[in-house]
């Protein structure tokens, strides 16, 4: 660039002074490539540079853009130079006078102090610090109180010590921040003896805070990072600020940080994964890429495979892991048995199917229970209780239970015979693929019935009840068992063989809608009989059990992120709550602390010189922070628990703080 330098100010220099001839001779050649300027001279350097300064009498001009190529010939104009440590500095200071290069020193702009920009970086550290030191402050506050079980502490509580016994158990939620919760417990001394049974229950001498403290932990961090994302973004330190005052002193945010709750968990990861995208911008990256038209495909490739391992395989290797985990450490029976296959079940200990010695295949006299394969349906049942009048016909229940029960027992039999199949006089007869049977109830001694009235809840189905009486009914009680995908003749294994019941008389198959009936049906999931034959898992079901002598086995980015984190909650059809929100909260106080620091920057640029223009805007955020702080002095009792009299008693010091009618403290 100075080999440039030379020879443009080379040309402003010939064209303000006699041409003078040409010296023979090879001209002095710098180190680097050389641009050529047609018509002038090439010189030395530093004797131009001396040269060059001594005529101060040339005019200062705009500056000029070196490119590569052929550049036609600059004409007036000139260009401010800065004096450089170097060996020209002393020629160049020859050349003009102790005055001049005083006076040119003088003129010249200066780098930015280094002591300057750590300054600033030290300064942005700072911030940081203290901003993590408030924000872990504002949530260990009263940390230990209430000393009992609140709000949904009763679930995710319950969940933590079910890992610590090891107990398995079904949720919904994927198991990695019930994982931490229990491994937070189970280090900090809890023995998950506590039942969390409801909210209200005292802790006692149990020891939950460490799971509190966990929890309150990631809460805190949230704060740290949204300063991190949005100085990274916008490089402003004022949003950057702004951004934590609003997470730091929002009592919502506050509150859920502070309990055995899920919603901290999930709201680091986000935000984390968040952290990580601003700072590495992977996928802009390998954008820019593609347009690059200089690197080879190999090398676009090796971009390519880099990112899809670390964005796909290995956060899909890592969920998946987290389920490996959770089925090794829950590896007794408990609670969520009945959502999973029987196959499952049998490898839970102290499950009935758990080492069990049952023979393979399935046999008349069995006394058993039907399962549905489909998630969430559970066993097939019935009791006592009967249909309600207008109901199809006043005959007993039959419905799904999801949970172990003697009403979920029922014993095989040919249709065509009440013989006791247990009589020793009578051999072995196992059940075979297109065999007709009927499904007798243990407790109640009524068959497993069909005909065409219809179904409680679900319209073009057929009603299904107990019928009978000691066994007795009529044809209406008969069922074709077929086996999925197999042969006439073959026997049906337990646990193993996907079957179905096909109704003789009306040709439908037995299956379960998925359906809750109403409180005279104990809420329980209605079964009907479909006339329609695909085959769905609603009407599949596996025999799991028998109790007989034959037994059975087993910026933009901030607004997409609200965007993306609001608007699928208004494609869900279930009941939401205030927590949901506060995912797309976090999203949202990031773009109010960037886009209250942009306004504040535009109006004061727009009314003031710029000294003025920055203090207006360091007045303007440290304003939005202290209004901020002084709302969260006004209602912190509502994240750390009121005194005093009831809100609504006008002695209440929050009495006076219902601003609006529709707020209820």
């Amino acid at each position: 660039m100075l080999c440039a330098t030379s020879r443009l100010l080379a040309a402003r220099a010939a064209a303000a002074s006699p041409a003078q001839p040409r010296a023979r001779g090879p001209a002095p050649r710098c180190r680097r490539r050389e641009l050529h300027f047609p018509g002038h001279p090439k010189l030395p350097l530093c004797g131009f540079l001396a040269g060059r300064l001594a005529r101060l009498s040339v005019p200062t001009g705009r500056r000029a853009i070196l490119r590569r190529g052929r550049m036609p010939p600059v004409v007036g104009g000139g260009s401010e130079l800065r004096l450089r440590k170097g060996r020209c500095g002393p020629q160049v200071a020859r050349a003009l006078g102790p005055d001049v290069a005083a006076e040119a020193a003088a003129r010249s702009p200066k780098r930015p102090a280094w002591g300057l920009r750590r300054f600033e970086a030290a300064g942005w550290w700072v911030s940081l610090a203290l901003v993590t030191l408030l924000s872990f402050a504002t949530r260990f506050h009263r940390l230990d109180e209430p000393r009992h079980v609140c709000w949904d502490e009763t679930h995710f509580g319950k969940m933590g010590s079910y890992y610590i016994n090891r107990t398995f158990f079904f949720d919904v939620h994927p198991p990695l921040g019930k994982m931490l919760i229990g491994l937070a417990g189970y280090l900090s001394g809890y023995d998950g003896t506590f039942m969390f049974q409801r909210p209200g229950d005292k802790y006692e001498q149990h020891n939950y805070m460490g799971m509190r403290r966990f929890c309150a932990s990631l809460g805190s961090l949230l704060i740290p990072f949204a300063y991190l994302i949005v100085l990274e973004l916008s490089k402003s330190l004022p949003a950057a600020l702004l951004t934590a005052a609003l997470l730091t002193f929002d009592t919502g945010c506050l509150t859920l940080s502070q309990y055995i709750l899920l919603d901290p968990i999930l709201m680091f990861f986000i935000m984390a994964a968040m952290l990580s995208m601003v700072k590495y911008n992977t996928i802009s990256d390998l954008w820019h890429l593609f347009g690059d038209l200089s690197l080879s495909l190999v090398t676009m490739g090796k971009h390519l495979t880099a990112r899809i391992l670390c964005l796909i395989v290995l956060p899909l290797a890592l969920y998946t892991a987290t389920y490996a985990v959770h089925f090794m450490v829950l590896n007794k029976s408990g609670p969520g048995d009945g959502f999973f296959s029987s196959a499952f079940q049998a490898r839970l200990a102290g499950n009935n199917l758990h080492n069990a010695s049952i023979p393979e295949h399935l046999a008349y006299g069995s006394v058993i229970t039907v399962k549905n394969l489909r998630m969430a349906i559970g066993y097939l049942h019935s009791h006592r209780h009967l249909y309600p009048e207008g109901i199809g016909a006043r005959q007993q229940q039959v419905t799904t239970y999801l949970h172990k029960d003697y009403n979920n027992l029922w014993i095989i039999k040919k249709h065509n015979t009440n013989s006791d199949p247990l009589d020793p006089s009578f051999p072995v007869e196992f059940v075979r693929h297109g065999d007709i049977i009927r499904l007798e109830h243990k407790e109640t001694s009524r068959n497993l019935h069909s005909h065409y009235h219809e179904a409680p809840l679900t319209r073009k189905h057929y009603q299904v009840t107990g019928y009978g009486i000691n066994g007795t009914g009529d044809s209406n009680d008969f069922w074709r068992i077929e086996v999925v995908n197999r042969k006439f003749g073959n026997r049906i294994k337990v646990l193993r063989s996907r079957i179905r019941f096909i109704h003789l008389v009306t040709g439908c198959v037995l299956g379960s809608s998925g359906k809750i009936l109403p409180k005279w049906g104990w809420e329980q999931v209605e079964v009907t009989c479909t006339p329609y034959l695909k085959e769905t898992l609603n009407s599949i079901w596996n025999v799991e059990e028998g109790l007989s002598e034959v037994l059975l086995r087993g910026g933009g980015q901030l607004l997409l992120g609200w965007v993306l984190h609001y608007f699928p909650f208004f494609l869900m059809g279930r009941v939401l709550y205030f927590h949901h929100y506060f995912p797309a909260m976090l999203f949202s106080s990031m773009l109010t602390g960037v886009l209250w620091d942009t306004l504040l920057r535009l109006c004061a640029w727009s009314l003031a010189s710029f000294s003025l223009a920055s203090s207006i805007h360091v007045l303007g955020v440290l304003s939005l922070v202290l209004g901020t702080a002084y709302s969260f002095y006004l209602f912190h009792p509502l994240a750390y628990g009121m005194v005093g009299p009831l809100a609504q008693d006008p002695r209440s010091p929050m009495a006076g703080l219902r601003w609006l009618e529709s707020w209820d403290f």
